[in-house]
């Protein structure tokens, strides 16, 4: 059984989404953790975090002993060996339904959403970059598909899995605070009225707003 009082350390990149999909549920759980920066697109990644993720990726947890990479990987195991509000549901229908959200965002989101529009638009511009407008016209192309696929789901409920917050709307959240970071986004979700519902409860989410990466540590 995991032990509740072994220290947890997270490895990640401060502005990565999946970083603050995993800080989102810690929070939300009410569990304290380490962080260890690691930017997985340096040149050179220290051979200690490779010993733990070989593929370089991030984030990471540590839990004691227990070694976890994998981001819905993570967000589970945190909801199940801790006490806290329970992030998934019961039923087999709505958990299916969690489920199925995160792997939409996973598979087909967060390429369009997060590396094509918000990337360019916001973060490497920021840095000085002209940003690629074939790129990000390509993004929100594929991101309204991702958005209609969404809005099927959304059914004008407040949580996408339930009748509660859910893995899935924490995991949807940190990508639709970054694709709506950028004008183009919020021009093409508002084109999503129900989805557009479910943004405005969750874009106040305590938990979205501390783990906003252009906030201090």
């Amino acid at each position: 059984m995991p032990d509740p009082t072994a220290q947890i350390v997270l490895y990640g990149y401060r502005y990565s989404v999946y970083l603050r999909i995993v800080r989102m549920t810690l929070l939300e759980k009410g569990i304290g953790w380490t962080h260890v920066e690691i930017d997985p697109f340096a040149k050179i990644i220290p051979s200690d975090y490779l010993a733990l993720h070989p593929f370089g990726r991030v984030p990471t947890l540590k839990h004691g002993d227990f070694v976890l990479y994998e981001t819905a990987a993570i967000t589970r195991y945190v909801d199940e060996a801790f006490a806290g509000p329970h992030l998934q549901p019961s039923g087999p229908q709505e958990r299916a339904r969690m489920n199925q959200v995160i792997a939409i965002a996973d598979s087909y989101g967060y390429w369009p959403m997060v590396r094509q529009v918000f990337s360019p638009r916001v973060f490497n511009a920021a840095l000085g970059t002209v940003p690629d407008e074939s790129v990000i016209a390509e993004g929100i192309a594929r991101s309204h598909t991702v958005l209609g696929a969404l809005e099927k789901l959304a059914s004008g409920s407040p949580f996408l899995a339930g009748d509660a917050l859910t893995l899935a709307d924490i995991h949807l959240a940190a990508m639709m605070a970054y694709f709506t970071a950028a004008e183009d986004g919020r021009t093409a979700l508002s084109a999503y009225p129900g989805l557009s519902a479910w943004w405005a409860g969750m874009s106040g989410l305590q938990s979205l707003m501390e783990t906003d990466p252009g906030q201090p540590s």
